[in-house]
């Protein structure tokens, strides 16, 4: 009896473990298809960053006019991404996330075909409304993934925002390097993001419920006007004169736009942006770090691509390097980001995403900090490269917990969303905002940014992830009791 009753114990708990595995495997598989989607979307809001050098000139453009192709994608990204993430809520977000990679793969064929900046900035557009899967995709883990498993995986697929920001400048600089056309690097990215929509129309499951509704178009439409309004007169200041009738009209129409909107959003039944959890007690603080963090983030990508490929031997400053060269000296933060972001949700279990962040933050300062003081060699390129990814590859992936952990599942998706929104108004914040410095700092008789330019803009991004890691530690000590209480 005894000899038989441990057989069917052994054989219970065999089954157990089979039917485990077998429940671990259809998630890897959604992790996979997930992380896939969220690279490839990634790699889209850098691989033109190291080409604007080369594009101003094939184009015959300014440097404020070259931005616009960088700064498009995030900004058409910060206004697709709460319409989607409240689409994915709506009609499913495995749908949802199709539709994103559907616009970034009619994106980069638009671009590839461009021979023009109007074109080029179309299909930029296209392209940065795919920003909104990465929110969409948190979404779907919180739906379809196992509590005790939700916090790892909304590491993995947020870490992939910053791994791919830095692979798709590595991308850029390889394939750039054989030809002078800007063409191929977007039929590449077209490639890419088909093959990432097969592998999520195969892989992921249409998991979570669907609350209806009607979509707040006219939200989306003010939303977008105002955001124009306010990153063209951050970009254009220098140009036309910051006490310019247009510029200060600009601003005006800003504030008023945004006024309409705030009034749009609290009267309509179903709003873009639910306010309480843009600037609730426990979202402002989130939201914040997401600014902040954006901002120091997508500075980065900008400076450094242009920061590398400056003449040292003309210009007194730079390195001198190629369009692959810039790849090459972010590959360390590429390789540390990946370490780290995996290490995340260890950090998480132990400290709390908000003191994680804090964290990650510190280290993201401390690698502008390096850079501003020293910039005279590739080996501090590449200090700044590793000790950078450290940072984001921490900070990235508690972010993405940090912005859904205090709401309920059925608003996880326009929670994710609307953090991903100022992150992405923070992007491109950034882009205007060190365009504008480097244009008021420039090499005396040219239009060419001096040194002192581009330290300023590294101090800049220093003091946004420094207040990073000021405002996640004060989520932390006002909130943290309470978030482990909920998680427990």
């Amino acid at each position: 009896m005894t000899g038989t009753g441990t057989t069917g114990t052994g054989q219970r708990e065999r089954t157990d473990h089979a039917k485990a595995s077998a429940a671990r495997s259809p998630a890897r598989l959604t992790l996979t298809a997930l992380a896939v989607a969220g690279m490839a979307v990634s790699v889209q809001q850098t691989l033109v960053l190291p080409l604007l050098p080369r594009l101003m000139t094939t184009l015959h453009v300014s440097m404020s006019a070259i931005t616009w192709v960088f700064t498009v994608s995030l900004l058409a990204g910060a206004v697709a991404t709460p319409l989607l993430s409240r689409f994915g809520d709506m009609y499913g977000k495995k749908l949802m996330i199709m539709v994103t990679l559907g616009l970034l793969v009619a994106g980069s064929v638009v671009c590839a075909l461009s021979d023009s900046l109007g074109a080029l900035i179309a299909g930029r557009a296209l392209q940065g409304a795919s920003a909104a899967l990465i929110p969409l995709a948190i979404g779907a883990i919180r739906d379809a993934f196992p509590p005790d498993r939700v916090t790892t995986a909304i590491g993995v697929v947020s870490a992939t925002m910053g791994v791919g920001g830095t692979a798709g400048m590595l991308f850029t600089g390889v394939i750039a390097e054989r030809t002078t056309s800007h063409h191929p690097v977007f039929w590449t990215a077209a490639g890419l993001g088909a093959c990432a929509l097969a592998l999520v129309a195969l892989c992921a499951p249409s998991a979570g419920g669907r609350t209806g509704g009607r979509p707040d178009v006219l939200g989306a439409l003010v939303l977008g006007a105002w955001l124009v309004c306010l990153l063209l007169g951050i970009s254009q200041g220098n140009a036309w004169g910051w006490g310019s009738g247009r510029i200060i009209g600009l601003f005006a129409a800003a504030a008023a736009l945004c006024a309409a909107w705030v009034a749009i959003e609290l009267r309509v039944r179903e709003p873009l942006v639910r306010l309480n959890l843009l600037v609730g007690p426990r979202s402002l603080s989130a939201n914040l770090a997401s600014l902040l963090l954006g901002f120091s983030m997508f500075a980065a990508f900008t400076l450094v691509s242009n920061f590398v490929q400056t003449p040292k031997e003309r210009l007194g400053y730079g390195l001198s390097g190629t369009v692959l060269d810039v790849g090459l000296y972010m590959l360390p933060s590429t390789v540390t980001m990946l370490v780290f972001s995996a290490l995340a949700g260890r950090f998480e279990a132990r400290l709390g995403a908000a003191y994680t962040l804090a964290i990650g933050s510190v280290f993201a300062g401390l690698s502008y900090v390096w850079l501003a003081l020293f910039n005279d060699s590739v080996a501090d390129m590449l200090v700044f490269s590793a000790v950078q990814g450290v940072g984001f590859g921490i900070a990235y992936a508690a972010l993405g917990t940090l912005a859904v952990q205090h709401v309920p599942m059925s608003q996880s998706g326009i929670a994710s969303g609307i953090n991903s929104l100022v992150r992405t108004a923070g992007g491109s914040t950034a882009s205007a905002a060190t365009a504008s410095v480097l244009t008021a700092n420039v090499i005396r008789g040219t239009n060419v940014p001096n040194l002192h330019g581009y330290v300023l803009c590294f101090t800049i991004a220093a003091i946004g992830a420094g207040l990073t890691a000021v405002v996640a530690a004060v989520h932390g000590l006002r909130h943290g009791r309470r978030t482990a209480a909920a998680a427990a």
